[in-house]
């Protein structure tokens, strides 16, 4: 896999960071916070402006992407390049109790901007066609998903749906285990959670994967449990949190995203058959929206 590029980087800090050592997380946040400096420093003098090591500044580096710290350097160069040109903007402050609605608009609004740019630099196209390519050939597909994840799965259910696809949501961890035991090869299996490691989405994730279905995890944590059960993994961004943020909300905008991609994937696959179905959908709900 190629190294990722100079925009992902700060994507890819923010998505990794959590999972680091401390030690690692400082290195991280040194880069993703002066990629210019850093860009300018050899790999002992990184290690002595974080207070680490030689060898965790390397391990960093590959963590991150990247084969060794020579490629991190010229990623961060780039990306020093990228924010001197006025493409990157600065990071905004977190949302305070007493900030007038106008500064949330606006902090949410760059906030939104900032997950669905990370994201995009950030999603792996290869696993996301494949995953795309499964879906447009399966027989079933199941979607699981609590909490907020949950609504962003009745949504990529709710897409299938119209285009003719057999589709399903669940929400409930017992029904969605009865469920996956019905899914074998040819079918496709799709866990959303945010952080990796939510047992109700990975237990029927864990059975379809078992008994032969194709298997996608689409999460913020590319090394969460999740993903030993999928045969493709869509990472999202892990957005900025706060008191007023939480995890939950800040994700539901990246896994969107990536369900969308997935969808219009599968109608560009599907096409001939997608048209027909999308107007009559349109059409069957026409007088719905004429009262």
């Amino acid at each position: 896999m190629a190294p990722p590029a100079p925009a992902a980087l700060a994507a890819k800090v923010r998505t990794l960071a959590p999972s680091m050592t401390r030690s690692m997380q400082r290195v991280a946040e040194a880069v993703a916070h002066d990629p210019a400096g850093c860009a300018a420093l050899t790999v002992t003098g990184l290690a002595e402006l974080t207070g680490t090591s030689e060898a965790t500044v390397v391990r960093t580096a590959r963590l991150l992407g990247y084969p060794g710290y020579r490629d991190l350097r010229l990623a961060l160069a780039g990306l020093a390049a990228q924010q001197q040109s006025g493409r990157a903007p600065a990071i905004t402050t977190d949302i305070a109790v007493d900030d007038p609605i106008a500064d949330v608009v606006a902090k949410l609004a760059y906030d939104e901007q900032q997950t669905l740019a990370d994201t995009a630099a950030g999603l792996d196209t290869v696993q996301l066609g494949a995953a795309v390519t499964a879906l447009a050939a399966a027989r079933r597909t199941d979607v699981y998903g609590v909490g907020a994840s949950g609504l962003v799965a009745q949504d990529l259910t709710q897409k299938l749906l119209r285009i003719g696809l057999i589709a399903h949501a669940h929400s409930d961890p017992h029904l969605a285990v009865t469920n996956a035991v019905q899914l074998r090869a040819g079918d496709v299996a799709i866990a959303i959670t945010h952080s990796g490691s939510t047992g109700d989405v990975i237990e029927p994730l864990r059975v379809a994967f078992e008994h032969g279905a194709t298997t996608v995890a689409i999460t913020g944590r590319p090394d969460g449990a999740v993903t030993q059960y999928a045969d493709h993994i869509l990472t999202t961004s892990t957005a900025r949190e706060s008191e007023l943020r939480p995890a939950a909300m800040s994700s539901r905008t990246s896994q969107l995203l990536v369900v969308d991609c997935l969808f219009v994937g599968v109608a560009q696959r599907t096409y001939e058959t997608t048209a027909p179905a999308l107007s009559a959908s349109y059409e069957a709900l026409a007088h719905r929206h004429r009262r």
